[in-house]
């Protein structure tokens, strides 16, 4: 009987020794090493962290100008360009207007302005480009339409009107906008100081 008791304090007491083993082993080996230090720049040496703090103080990049020659071929491009539309201009212009049809009902409309007028010789036209908002695209296209004189612009009708905004594409509405019609008379008739007192100097 002593001998089980004797044998039952030896299991007990080696049993206690193994759980306190493997509770020190668990606690220690779950424990990752301790990192001392940490890699720094200083690490490689002094002249690379000097390096790299000129480059954090360093004043940022000079401004780039853009090579002399640069203006010169903007300027290039955009006379090719407008060379290149006058062309494209020049191929769309539109024909003569053609004569509106007349019912019976309705008295027979005054020919149109626009039309050119046969006794009108080239060294009569007026300078078209006197009347404000009228440039020298413009001036050319109501050549071509065989308008040249002051009087035949005053002459022009809201109708006359309505027809040229078709031919005017993206200047539509400038006539009507710029008073064209008010301008060419003050103008066809002489009147310069009343057109400058209305429209501004000539």
């Amino acid at each position: 009987m002593q001998m089980i008791a004797a044998n039952w304090l030896i299991f007990i007491a080696a049993l206690l020794i193994g759980i306190v083993v493997a509770y020190w082993l668990f606690v220690h080996g779950s424990k990752q090493g301790r990192r001392d230090r940490r890699p720094d720049v200083l690490d490689e040496g002094a002249a690379p962290a000097k390096r790299n703090q000129a480059l954090i103080d360093a004043p940022p990049a000079a401004h780039i100008d853009p090579p002399a020659m640069a203006g010169t071929m903007a300027g290039i491009g955009e006379v090719i360009a407008v060379a290149a539309q006058d062309e494209v201009d020049a191929v769309k212009k539109p024909a003569a207007p053609a004569p509106t049809p007349t019912t019976t009902s309705a008295p027979a409309p005054a020919p149109a302005p626009a039309a050119p007028k046969a006794e009108t010789a080239a060294g009569e036209a007026d300078d078209l480009r006197k009347i404000k908002g009228l440039g020298p695209k413009m001036a050319t296209l109501l050549t071509s339409l065989g308008v040249t004189r002051y009087e035949q612009i005053a002459a022009w009708t809201e109708a006359d009107l309505d027809e040229l905004d078709t031919k005017l594409g993206s200047f539509a509405g400038r006539p009507r906008r710029d008073n064209w019609v008010e301008q060419a008379k003050l103008l066809s008739s002489g009147d310069s100081a009343a057109y400058e007192a209305k429209f501004g100097k000539l």
